[in-house]
């Protein structure tokens, strides 16, 4: 089971835009996938047709990451006609926030991979939606995964905001989470005849190198349409929804690829991973190609990964917060080119 989970360190960006096109991309494959709304807006839940009022949701599920907790959470979304196990839901829930802290113990961290353990035989591909932060909620998302999405927009904060989440997967990695890696950066809401967004993107190859995945996703209309009518984009008519989903395709190629799935030696996931899809582009890298940015950032001192809990996180352990960021406060990062140079994004001429 790949566990994905969908980011970004600024808000804004198009992030649950991008999550629900990958679902779609899923669900049009016929995957097994559950998508998991961590984000306590809410706002996937919405878009894959879930009730607004469901037994359990996400709140629940952190709380006590137990196998009849789960079976009671998930459902099936509204793009799937009711039919569980296609494409189902863990809604999210505002009473999520409590647990969206800067502060949480190591046991709580862990307690999404618990949780979706007891269903890994049940799905082929799980999708977290996080929040726009680096607090508990993201943390325990990203402890639960392999693989990190990173949303973006060509804008200078945007850029500067994705260089910082890379950072923050490097930073987890190293303080519990080895398996973990960046799936890579996806550029959204790209305006081809903007030359502020050209810029960007040129700026975003030179930074991230094949980090930076392709195709970037351009601004479409009907986007907004197909989510407004909480429908997939994969059956939203005409061409312009055609070739989004085709760009979704290749995203959803590059995650499969990367997996974990092809050292199991499942048949099933194998044949899976190689199905090609429409829009996939033969410049992408190839399976197993997991990336890492162009030279290891600078390091923070070390901390405890394990922190002080709020109610119901379990331990009551050390209090040293986790940022993941040693300049997460910083308005633009600071990375280290092949010369060692302290880099920034550029203010455009």
């Amino acid at each position: 089971m790949l566990v994905i989970s969908v980011s970004s360190l600024k808000g804004g960006v198009g992030k649950t835009s991008v999550a629900l096109g990958l679902a779609s991309a899923a669900h049009n494959r016929g995957l097994p996938t559950l998508v998991v709304d961590m984000d306590p807006q809410a706002d996937a839940s919405t878009g894959l047709d879930v009730p607004v009022t469901t037994p359990l949701d996400i709140a629940d599920v952190l709380a006590a990451p137990k196998a009849k907790i789960m079976s009671q959470a998930i459902v099936p979304s509204g793009w799937s006609g009711g039919a569980k196990g296609a494409l189902d839901v863990i809604p999210g829930s505002p009473r999520s926030a409590e647990f969206d802290r800067p502060t949480m113990s190591e046991r709580f961290l862990r307690r999404l991979k618990d949780a979706l353990a007891t269903v890994s035989d049940d799905y082929r591909l799980v999708i977290i939606d996080c929040p726009p932060s680096m607090n508990g909620l993201t943390r325990a998302a990203w402890m639960a995964s392999q693989r990190v999405a990173v949303v973006t927009e060509p804008g200078l904060f945007s850029v500067a905001a994705a260089d910082r989440a890379l950072r923050a997967v490097a930073e987890l990695r190293r303080r519990g989470a080895p398996d973990l890696q960046p799936l890579g950066i996806i550029a959204n809401r790209v305006r081809t005849k903007s030359r502020e967004h050209s810029f960007r993107v040129d700026e975003m190859r030179e930074m991230f190198g094949p980090l930076l995945l392709t195709p970037p996703l351009s601004e479409r209309t009907v986007l907004q349409q197909a989510q407004g009518s909480a429908r997939p984009i994969h059956s939203w008519p005409g061409q312009a929804a055609s070739e989004l989903a085709g760009s979704f395709d290749a995203l959803l190629d590059r995650g499969l690829r990367t997996s974990t799935m092809r050292s199991r030696g499942n048949p099933r996931d194998v044949q899976a991973a190689d199905a090609p899809a429409a829009g996939a582009h033969a410049g992408d890298a190839q399976a197993g190609d997991v990336q890492t940015p162009p030279k290891p950032t600078t390091e923070a001192p070390e901390q405890n990964l394990t922190d002080s809990s709020v109610p119901g996180a379990g331990d009551q352990d050390s209090t040293t917060p986790f940022t993941g960021d040693s300049a997460a406060s910083a308005d633009t990062p600071i990375t280290e080119d092949a010369e060692g140079t302290l880099r920034r994004p550029r203010n455009r001429p």
